[in-house]
């Protein structure tokens, strides 16, 4: 019998002008949470993309408990034992918790789907991970929280030798997160390997055994987590010494440039607050506090009751987003693959995406010299990792996607950058370079807006946070003044 459930080993694989995999091994002990780290585009969803048949490697093996496997595709390794929880999550959102967790394998009786069968089971594995969702309520009513449970129960009902999750708190709150840290300490307990992909250092070191990092497609070392500090982990990640997680902060906040006031709306309740030029203002607030519907009725997604919103002291009438954009505002969006990216189209049409007017020659055909010069600028400037213009961006790994999405807002040259969790799923060194181009902004004169669900980013790159609580703003505080306590107090202050 192996020592290992989960044995990767000297995986390769190559696209067009990208070795992504070159040699690399991965292996899991059982009732161990292995984290695999790296980089963006350091290999990491090539290799769980190999694993589960969604790719075939070139060179390599892989075994399950011992054996040899080869999946056909992910249908083959679920039934296999091999689960996965994916950050960006597909479910079938207008059927019931039970239909998304039983699909394609309903239990039946006399040719029937047996529904009670199926509430009981799903019960059973609700209670045996202390998951209090109603298994006959609609998925669409779900929290992104309870949509995240609901997935890993289904992996469970899978009677999963190994579980992978992918981000699994990227969209949670301090709360949340701990009951996924409980569920996984009861998967360990049923003896499942669990591989644990995240770039959130405070957790890797909370609940992972072993941790496995990989750099531009290469294994670079497997190691207890016990024997490697924070700052260990990110040189062998970078393979270069980050001496900060932040960059210098060396703006400076100035004049008012944007004004929010008396908004009221289905969702926000006496919204007042201002922005400075040169600023960055962060948001903070647990999930449902309404941090992102503030944004979106600012850029005008979601539509005001009341207020008025005035740039450079003058009010301006925003209707729809087209609106906000002719005024010189930005929204760098929450989910980058629902309303961020064309994943089938170029990074070439995703950079240009937002202004496509002002490419358009004396025939109304795109001018491709034009195009071709601003992706590049994109491209450069954003340090960003693709073989070309051409390429299909959901190819790329999602630190240059959001790369992208910044570049593409940036060629509108906008006054006010509004940027919802701009750095989740994004590796070390990407968050630092994100950062770097916030600051830099903000030097530019530019009014810079950032929700955050990670506190120690709030606190390392925002001049000032706004507290959202239930929709309200319960707090405005200068960041070099606060604590996360008392950031922590505000987000209670109308639940």
């Amino acid at each position: 019998m192996s020592e290992y459930v989960l044995e990767m080993e000297n995986i390769s694989k190559e696209f067009p002008g990208v070795k992504a995999l070159d040699s690399v091994q991965l292996k899991i002990r059982p009732g161990s949470v292995h984290a695999l780290m790296g980089e963006n585009g350091a290999g990491k969803s090539t290799l769980m993309k190999c694993l589960f048949g969604i790719y075939i490697k070139d060179t390599g093996t892989i075994k399950l408990e011992g054996n040899e496997v080869a999946f056909k595709n992910s249908k083959d390794a679920l039934e296999n034992g091999v689960s996965m929880v994916h950050q960006e999550l597909n479910q079938v959102v207008q059927r019931n918790v039970m239909d998304n967790i039983w699909l394609g394998r309903y239990p039946l009786k006399n040719g029937l789907v047996n529904e009670k069968k199926m509430y009981n089971d799903t019960l059973e594995i609700f209670k045996e991970l202390d998951i209090k969702i109603d298994p006959r309520e609609k998925v669409h009513k779900l929290s992104v929280s309870q949509m995240q449970m609901l997935e890993i129960a289904k992996a469970v009902s899978y009677n999963s030798k190994v579980l992978i999750l992918d981000e699994p708190t990227s969209s949670l709150t301090e709360n949340e997160v701990g009951h996924l840290f409980k569920i996984v300490k009861k998967l360990q307990s049923k003896n499942i390997g669990i591989v644990y992909i995240s770039h959130k250092m405070e957790e890797i070191k909370t609940i992972c055994d072993e941790i496995t990092i990989l750099r531009d497609g290469k294994w670079i070392d497997t190691r207890k987590v016990s024997d490697l500090s924070t700052d260990d982990i990110i040189n062998l990640m970078v393979g270069r010494e980050l001496t900060s997680r932040f960059p210098k902060k060396d703006n400076e906040p100035k004049d008012v440039i944007l004004e929010v006031n008396n908004i009221n709306s289905k969702f926000l309740k006496d919204i007042n607050f201002s922005l400075k030029k040169g600023e960055i203002l962060g948001i903070a607030g647990l999930v449902g506090a309404k941090r992102t519907e503030l944004v979106e009725t600012i850029f005008g997604i979601l539509p005001k009751d009341t207020g008025e919103v005035i740039l450079h002291g003058e009010k301006i009438e925003i209707k729809e987003p087209k609106d906000a954009i002719k005024n010189g505002i930005a929204l760098i969006t929450e989910d980058r693959r629902k309303t961020g990216i064309f994943s089938m189209l170029s990074v070439q049409f995703n950079s240009i995406l937002a202004n496509v007017k002002s490419y358009k020659n004396k025939f109304g055909l795109l001018d491709n010299s034009t195009t071709t010069k601003d992706t590049a600028w994109v491209i450069d400037s954003m340090k960003v990792k693709t073989p070309s213009q051409k390429t299909n961006i959901g190819s790329l790994s999602g630190g240059n996607q959001q790369k992208v999405i910044i570049g593409r807002w940036l060629l509108t040259n906008p006054e006010v950058l509004l940027m919802d969790e701009p750095t989740r799923g994004i590796d070390v060194g990407a968050k630092f370079e994100i950062y770097q181009l916030m600051i830099n902004l903000a030097k530019q004169d530019k009014g810079v807006v950032m929700i955050s669900s990670e506190m120690p980013e709030l606190l390392g790159v925002t001049d000032r946070i706004i507290v959202m609580s239930n929709g309200r703003i319960a707090g405005i505080v200068d960041t070099n003044n606060t604590s996360q306590e008392e950031i922590l107090r505000l987000t209670a202050k109308y639940l």
